[in-house]
């Protein structure tokens, strides 16, 4: 079988070709610019809102997994575009297409669409996805790191420098290794009972998170640093993001919409949507996969 993949460019993108190169799994591919020929896929250029090219991408394709997204965009207008409408067009060319599967790649923000723009347009893309009348499944993962990652890069960069930020100190989060993620979307491609119409939040297995000060430590420990962690309260996170976006003519990557979710506390992934042990377990433990980041940065002179 053949699956269509979008946001293949990205960085979880990029990991689950890796992966269904490596089980031998065909893919067809979007993406804005013409990319370097590569083993199992097939590369056809356009975008979301190129309904041609996403014909293109859906036919003769048995599913489709929907990475493509924006995390970061100028105004509500942009999230809506990138997150809401990219996915109402993939879907309406999933059904054109008689594709009848579709796993969607949403995000724990969706939980608490109040918080932001972005978490606000992942709700609305899975309210779409939910109506659809496709076989779907939808994954909400926490933060993902590892290879070829720049979201958490900065973490990392801040360890090294032996400061880090890091939001109030009683938040907690779940972490997930992208390898481990795209390990789970290829396990949900063929769907059947226990996994359509279900809404999953994979983890590191990690019960209850990591607690801000833990996981920064956990990143120190992985550049070889001890850094001093600095707990920012939600209005300090909005006093940076003002500033940073300030100084840099908006190119901070902490946001104020960034900030709005990253002052939220619990950031967990719910045991009540946990993926069926049957079907996939985490395999990467989360020190050494941040210690195996942390080397990848290096070797790729990111770090």
């Amino acid at each position: 079988m053949t699956i269509a993949v979008t946001g293949a460019t990205g960085f979880v993108g990029q990991a689950l070709l890796d992966r269904a190169a490596q089980v031998n799994q065909p893919v067809r591919a979007l993406a804005r610019q013409l990319q370097d020929p590569r083993e199992g896929v097939e590369w056809l250029k356009g975008e979301l809102a190129d309904a041609q090219a996403l014909d293109r991408l859906m036919r003769g394709a048995e599913a489709v997994i929907h990475v493509a997204g924006a995390v970061s965009a100028p105004d509500a207008d942009g999230f809506e575009a990138a997150n809401v409408t990219g996915t109402l067009n993939v879907i309406e060319a999933a059904k054109r297409a008689g594709v009848p599967r579709l796993v969607f790649v949403s995000s724990l923000s969706a939980r608490e669409p109040q918080l932001s723009l972005y978490g606000a347009s992942k709700a609305r893309a899975e309210k779409l996805v939910m109506a659809s009348g496709l076989d779907w499944t939808i994954v909400r993962p926490p933060a993902i790191y590892g290879f070829r990652d720049k979201e958490m890069l900065d973490l990392f960069k801040a360890a090294k420098w032996g400061v880090m930020p890091m939001p109030a100190k009683e938040g907690r989060a779940s972490y997930i290794h992208v390898e481990d993620l795209v390990r789970l979307l290829l396990k949900l491609v063929p769907g059947g009972e226990g996994v359509t119409g279900k809404v999953f939040e994979p983890d590191d297995g990690r019960e209850q998170g990591w607690g801000h000060r833990e996981i920064a430590r956990a990143i120190g420990w992985a550049v070889g640093r001890r850094p001093v962690v600095i707990h920012l309260s939600s209005a300090w996170l909005h006093r940076a993001a003002r500033w940073g976006g300030k100084l840099t003519r908006g190119r901070f990557k902490l946001t104020a919409d960034r900030a709005g979710y990253m002052a939220h506390p619990d950031w967990v992934a719910s045991s009540a949507f946990k993926v069926p042990e049957s079907l996939w377990k985490p395999i990467v433990p989360t020190r050494e996969g941040l210690k195996a980041t942390a080397k990848w940065y290096r070797e790729a002179g990111w770090l």
